[in-house]
C-alpha cells in the first residue's frame, strides 16, 4: 500500500509560498470554531524513522494557535503505566471535546515494534489490533475526528535522510542506534506496518498515507488533510438531524431526550422479580460472622497487594439498598493506605468534555490497590437510559463498550467484583421514611430518590438488561438481596472474597 508513496511528488518554493498563507488562514478559522464545537480532534502521526514527523508537526503547529493542542510522544510505558491496563495511559492523554491532540506513535506503535521484532506472533498481533479498532470505534461513535498519518519514505531515500541527518552537527543527535537497526529490518517493518494500517484504516477513522519525499509537500498536504477533516466535521454537526435521531421530549431541555418506555408485557417478569429477598441474619450470628469474613478479607487483600494484583468492586443498586454501609463493612477489613473509595454521582461539566468511560478510566487502581466504586460506569445503561440523559443509540452501544472496558481490566490481571443490592419497594419506602424522620440520615433522601421510585419499573427494566448484556464470564453479576442489611453486607464480604480466593 506504500507504492503511492513513493512516485516523487514535490511542491516548488514559490507554490508553497502562495498556498501557506491562506490555508494558515483556513487552518485558523476551522480552530476558532473547533473551539464551541462539542467534538475532539485527535491526530495520529506514524511513519518511518527519518520521515520529518516532527518538522512537519513542528510546522502545523506554527500554523494554529497552539494553546488549544495538547501533545504526546508515547514511547515505551513508565512504570506507572505498566501498573494498568495497556489502553490506560491513552485515556488519560485524550483531548476534551474542542481541543486538538497530537499523538507521535499512538496506540498503532506498540503492536507494529512487538511484531516487527517477532515479540508477538500473529494472533496476538491480530487481537491488539482489534483493540485498536475498537477503541477508536468508541471515539469516532462519540463524535470524535481522528486523522491518522503516516509518513512514508522508500527505504533508499530513508537511507539518504538518515546519514544527511547523521553529518549535520546540529541534527545528527536526532539519529539514534535504533533508527539504524529500523533500517536493517526496513522490510519486515514495511511488511508489518503495510498489515497494522490495512486492518485499521476503517470507518471514520481512515490512514493517509503521506509521501515524505519533498518537505513541502508533505507539510501543505497534512495542513489541508487537517483543515478539510475538521471544516467537514464542522458542517456534518451544523446538518439537521437524520429522523431516527432520539425526539427531545417536552420540558427536558437541550441535555435530555424523551426516556425509554417499558417494553409491555412479558418483559414484566425481570431476573430481579425472581430474586428471593426474604434472607435474614440474626444479629448475634452476624456480628461473629462479620469478624470472622473481614479477617478472611483483610489476608487475601494482603496478598493480592503483594502479588501485584489489582482489584475494582462494582457497587450499584436501587435507592437506600445499603450501599454505603456495605462499603464501610468492606474497608474496615483493609489497610487504609491500600484502597480508594470512589463515589460517582452526575458527570462534571468537565467530565462531559471527554467519552463517559474517560472518568472511570482515570481511577484505576495500580497494581496491588483495590478500587471500590459507589455506583460506576453502570449509569450509562441505567439512570442515563431511564431519565433520557441520552440518546438510545448511544446506551445500547455502551453494553459492548463496558464488555470490552472490563475484559481490558481482566487481562491485565485486575480482579472485578460486580455487585447489584435489591430490595422490593416497601422496603424502600420504609427506609425513605427512616431518612426522613432521623436527622442525620435526613441528607440521604432527596426528591430524585422519589421521583426514581415512580419509575421503579423502567429501572427495573434497564437493570435486567444490563444483567443480561454485561454479566460475562469474565466479569460476572452477584445479585444480593438486601432486605436484610446484615445478610446482604456477609454476603457482599464473601462474594469479594470468593473472587480473590479464585483469582490467587
Amino acid at each position: 500500500m506504500f507504492e503511492a508513496a513513493e512516485i516523487g511528488r514535490t511542491v516548488d518554493k514559490a507554490e508553497y509560498e502562495r498556498a501557506v498563507a491562506p490555508l494558515r488562514e483556513e487552518l485558523l478559522a476551522a480552530q476558532a470554531a473547533l473551539r464551541e464545537a462539542d467534538f475532539p480532534v485527535l491526530i495520529i502521526v506514524g511513519g518511518v524513522d527519518g520521515a520529518g514527523k516532527g518538522e512537519t508537526i513542528n510546522t502545523l503547529l506554527e500554523w494554529i494557535d497552539p494553546r488549544y493542542v495538547e501533545t504526546f510522544a508515547l514511547g515505551p510505558a513508565s512504570d506507572e503505566e505498566r501498573e494498568r491496563p495497556p489502553f490506560w495511559r491513552f485515556w488519560r492523554a485524550l483531548p476534551p471535546r474542542g481541543k486538538i491532540g497530537v499523538f507521535f506513535g499512538g496506540w498503532h506503535s506498540g503492536p507494529i515494534v512487538d511484531r516487527a521484532y517477532k515479540r508477538i506472533g500473529d494472533d496476538e498481533f491480530e487481537h491488539r489490533l482489534g483493540q485498536v479498532v475498537a477503541f477508536e470505534r468508541l471515539l469516532v461513535e462519540d463524535g470524535a475526528v481522528i486523522i491518522k498519518l503516516w509518513m512514508h519514505l522508500s527505504r533508499d531515500r530513508q537511507k539518504k535522510r538518515l546519514r544527511t541527518l547523521s553529518k549535520d552537527p546540529a541534527t545528527a543527535w536526532r539519529v539514534t542506534d535504533a533508527d539504524w537497526e529500523h533500517f536493517a529490518m526496513y522490510e519486515r517493518f514495511r511488511r508489518v506496518s503495510s498489515q497494522a494500517l490495512r486492518r485499521t484504516s476503517v470507518g471514520a477513522a481512515p490512514w493517509t498515507v503521506v509521501e515524505a519525499t519533498c518537505r513541502r509537500y508533505q507539510t501543505l498536504t497534512v495542513g489541508q488533510l487537517v483543515r478539510d477533516r475538521i471544516v467537514a466535521q464542522l458542517a456534518a454537526r451544523r446538518a439537521p438531524a437524520p429522523p431516527s435521531a432520539a425526539p427531545i421530549g417536552p420540558g427536558l431541555g437541550p441535555d435530555r431526550v424523551a426516556p425509554a418506555e417499558p417494553r409491555p408485557a412479558p418483559a414484566t417478569i425481570t431476573i430481579l422479580s425472581r430474586l428471593d429477598l426474604s434472607a435474614r441474619v440474626a444479629e448475634d450470628d452476624y456480628r461473629e460472622r462479620l469478624g470472622l469474613a473481614q479477617g478472611t478479607l483483610s489476608a487475601l487483600a494482603r496478598r493480592a497487594a503483594r502479588k501485584g494484583r489489582s482489584t475494582v468492586v462494582v457497587y450499584e443498586g436501587v435507592d437506600a439498598a445499603g450501599k454505603g454501609g456495605n462499603i464501610r463493612r468492606v474497608t474496615e477489613a483493609l489497610d487504609a493506605r491500600m484502597y480508594r473509595v470512589v463515589p460517582v454521582a452526575a458527570p462534571s461539566g468537565d467530565e462531559r468534555r471527554y467519552p463517559y468511560l474517560w472518568r472511570f478510566w482515570r481511577h484505576l487502581p495500580r497494581d496491588g490497590r483495590l478500587t471500590l466504586f459507589d455506583r460506576s460506569w453502570y449509569g450509562r445503561v441505567l439512570v442515563e437510559r431511564v431519565e433520557g440523559f441520552c440518546a438510545e443509540a448511544d446506551w445500547m452501544r455502551a453494553y459492548g463498550e463496558i464488555n470490552d472496558f472490563e475484559e481490558q481490566l481482566v487481562a491485565h490481571g485486575t480482579i472485578v467484583v460486580k455487585l447489584w443490592l435489591h430490595i422490593d419497594q416497601e422496603e424502600q419506602l420504609r427506609r425513605f421514611r427512616e431518612r426522613e424522620e432521623i436527622g442525620f440520615k435526613r441528607w440521604k433522601i432527596t426528591a430524585e430518590d422519589w421521583r426514581n421510585r415512580d419509575r421503579w419499573s423502567r429501572y427495573e427494566l434497564a437493570v435486567n438488561d444490563m444483567v443480561e448484556r454485561t454479566s460475562t464470564e469474565v466479569a460476572p453479576w452477584t445479585l444480593i438481596a438486601a432486605n436484610c442489611k446484615r445478610h446482604a453486607r456477609l454476603t457482599s464480604l464473601a462474594t469479594i472474597t470468593t473472587a480473590l480466593e479464585d483469582a490467587l
